[in-house]
């Protein structure tokens, strides 16, 4: 009893003795950080920023705080704020960790993920397109030439909030400081414009372009280096074909239709997605415009595209090239693909390029390269051109990456929905058990170890904090396994009450209720409180909960401390693999749940005190009742383990788990009793 009431004895100590988080840094706390040899230089007068000095004073770059610039909310309702530091090239010099409240790196695995995650950002340049990984151990350069950085396992919705605070923030200074830094809306291919071109006209026109280098002007590129002479084929025949190359853009329609035949048409639409612009390559020559061990696919090493002085990411289209009759014959013939999301702008000039490489020795040779470029540029009328720069959201990253999972999700509640919407039909068929403990193994397994969609009294309390501070919501979307079981619970409040969420979503209520099953089957003794103690302990839940919010808003930093009531994160979250402390707290109450009946969930959790309150809302009763019900028959009362029926038979929905075993009971003729006395008197 005393162990119970310490939870809620310790929110009122912290109510008590409120701390107030620190603000932004002062200019004598932010030199402190400068490593040298840079130092701090003078403030922005227009955006809050500094100037970053090098080792002689010169401008070198800008140095700024995130929560300044683009203060995205995370998890817990609060910025992640980052001190940034980047050249006048764009690049990052550094990212740093000022602050942050996200509940997976405050006490779950602690800030060192986060502190390793964020320096990867290190001489990366805005211009690259930067993602995180979904797995842990892919970082490095993508397959289409992106820089992919390393995630972190367990918290890969929090990192992407990372991600968007750190390049947003940045790239808001680049537009203002660096020209040509910042990516520019791209333009997309006219499909509407079309007439027939003879090859040569296409020459002629500049819808192709041509590349031709005989073995004189490669030996050129490297005259003056050690390379110089090393090609002995070229030196015999100076003249002779080093590589004869075109390329164009099949993403406009009068180029694609008057080169590719039918089938080849076809086959590039049927890869190549809507945002991609598909490039041709044809060529002839002793050269090859890919390595002899080049994986289609993948991003090629030997070809590349610039444009405004920025790489832009190129990759195998995977697809066969199918040429018109009267196109000339090439030895060589690829087709590959630039995202047009990543930065390419098709309606710009770009320039088009291919390395020639030369070796130097026999047993580990030296290798050297030297680009040969071509230039491309189209006339901006067979282009749509954008009016203003419309993103992706960045979220929208994550809910592709769970595409499938969500799917998997909405059968589930679907058929969820079904069963509490059909009660007597899943009763009557006999299969109660069956489907309940099939959705409970789904929820523990599915939602909660492998879809990490525990939900938590951590989600409201970012919710209150983010209302009350005025701040967006967006954090939400970067969780959709998360925040879809929350709408559902959310609409179920209004239909069913708490019990959906508790009784049948609840990754942690699952534990409870195997742990009381364990239980029965060592033949533990099942304790019971008497009526005045359980209803007394019923309440303990709201005063925690009150505390919490109040904690919110007063001390967000201690308010993540507070949360660890909920052994969610523990058990759920972190698979059980934290420290010691947090591992027996947990156990303590599964350990206790095999002799009360769910003692966590029905008289501590925060969580279902305020999916309690909330479930005022509730429209119907959805649980059947008899007039009957409570005189005579007591069985459901009896048979009721969360103690939600009372002597009269009433349901008190604000306890009720929606379990189902007394409407099991209410349409079973050899149970209930005013079914049994209805048919005996039927019968006299």
């Amino acid at each position: 009893m005393v162990r119970s009431f310490f939870p809620f004895i310790f929110s009122i100590f912290l109510i008590l003795c409120p701390f107030e988080a620190k603000a932004g840094l002062d200019e004598e706390e932010l030199a402190d950080l400068i490593i040298p040899p840079y130092k701090l230089g003078t403030r922005d007068e227009g955006l809050p920023l500094w100037t970053l000095l090098d080792g002689g004073g010169a401008p070198a770059g800008y140095v700024f705080e995130s929560n300044d610039l683009a203060p995205i909310p995370g998890f817990s309702g609060t910025p992640i704020n980052l001190l940034i530091s980047i050249d006048q090239e764009g690049k990052f010099l550094e990212v740093k960790v000022l602050s942050q409240n996200e509940p997976v790196f405050v006490s779950g695995l602690g800030a060192r993920p986060l502190h390793k995650f964020v320096r990867q950002y290190q001489g990366e340049s805005l211009a690259s397109n930067i993602k995180v990984s979904s797995k842990y151990g892919t970082s490095g350069p993508g397959v289409d030439g992106t820089i992919v950085l390393d995630g972190v396992t367990k918290a890969t919705a929090s990192v992407r909030i990372v991600n968007e605070t750190t390049l947003a923030s940045a790239l808001k200074v680049a537009r203002e400081k660096l020209a040509g830094v910042a990516p520019k809306p791209a333009g997309r291919p006219r499909k509407d414009i079309f007439e027939l071109m003879s090859w040569n006209e296409l020459i002629d026109s500049g819808l192709v372009q041509h590349l031709r280098l005989a073995n004189k002007d490669v030996e050129l590129a490297f005259k003056g280096s050690m390379y110089e002479g090393e090609d002995e084929e070229a030196l015999a025949d100076p003249e002779g074909l080093y590589i004869d190359l075109w390329f164009a853009d099949l993403g406009l329609p009068i180029i694609a239709r008057n080169i590719l035949s039918e089938a080849g048409i076809t086959e590039l639409y049927t890869h190549v997605e809507e945002h991609e612009e598909p490039l041709l390559v044809l060529a002839n020559g002793r050269h090859s415009v890919v390595h002899p061990d080049f994986v289609r696919n993948t991003a090629p090493e030997r070809l590349g595209i610039i444009q405004d002085g920025f790489p832009v990411s190129i990759r195998d289209a995977d697809v066969d090239i199918f040429l018109k009759p009267e196109i000339p014959e090439s030895e060589q013939a690829m087709a590959f693909r630039l995202d047009r999301r990543l930065g390419f702008d098709p309606a710009s000039p770009w320039s088009f390029y291919i390395k020639t490489i030369r070796k130097r020795g026999q047993f580990r040779p030296e290798v050297a390269s030297r680009n040969m470029t071509a230039e491309y540029s189209l006339p901006e009328t067979y282009f749509i051109l954008p009016e203003e720069k419309s993103d992706t959201p960045p979220w929208v990253a994550s809910w592709k990456d769970q595409t499938w999972n969500l799917i998997a999700l909405g059968l589930f509640l679907a058929a969820l929905s079904w069963a509490l919407l059909k009660q007597k039909k899943l009763t009557n068929s006999g299969y109660l058990n069956a489907f309940r403990y099939s959705a409970l193994a789904f929820t523990l397994f599915g939602i909660g170890w492998y879809g990490q969609g525990q939900l938590s009294i951590v989600n409201l309390l970012a919710l209150v904090r983010a209302t009350t501070e005025q701040q967006g919501l967006t954090f939400l979307l970067y969780d959709p396994i998360t925040l879809s079981i929350w709408i559902f619970v959310l609409v179920s409040l209004i239909a069913w009450g708490r019990g959906v969420f508790c009784g049948w979503l609840c990754p942690f209520g699952v534990l409870q209720e195997i742990s009381h099953l364990l239980g029965r089957l060592f033949r533990l003794p099942a304790l019971g409180l008497s009526a005045r103690y359980d209803n007394l302990l019923l309440k303990m839940k709201y005063p925690i909960l009150g505390g919490l919010v109040l904690m919110a808003v007063i001390s967000p930093s201690l308010t993540d401390k507070l949360v660890e009531v909920e052994p969610f994160k523990t058990s759920i979250t972190l698979y059980f693999d934290r420290s010691l402390p947090h591992v027996v707290y947990a156990a303590v109450w599964l350990l206790m749940g095999m002799f009360l009946f769910k003692p966590f969930c029905r008289f501590i959790c925060p969580l279902g005190a305020g999916l309690a309150l909330l479930g005022q809302l509730r429209v119907i009763k959805s649980i059947p009742r008899y007039n009957d019900c409570g005189s005579p028959c007591h069985l459901c009362q009896v048979r009721c383990q969360y103690n939600a029926i009372d002597n009269t038979g009433k349901i008190d929905y604000d306890e009720c788990f929606q379990c189902l075993e007394c409407v099991d009971i209410y349409y079973d003729d050899k149970k209930c009793v005013p079914l049994i006395l209805a048919a005996r008197a039927e019968k006299k």
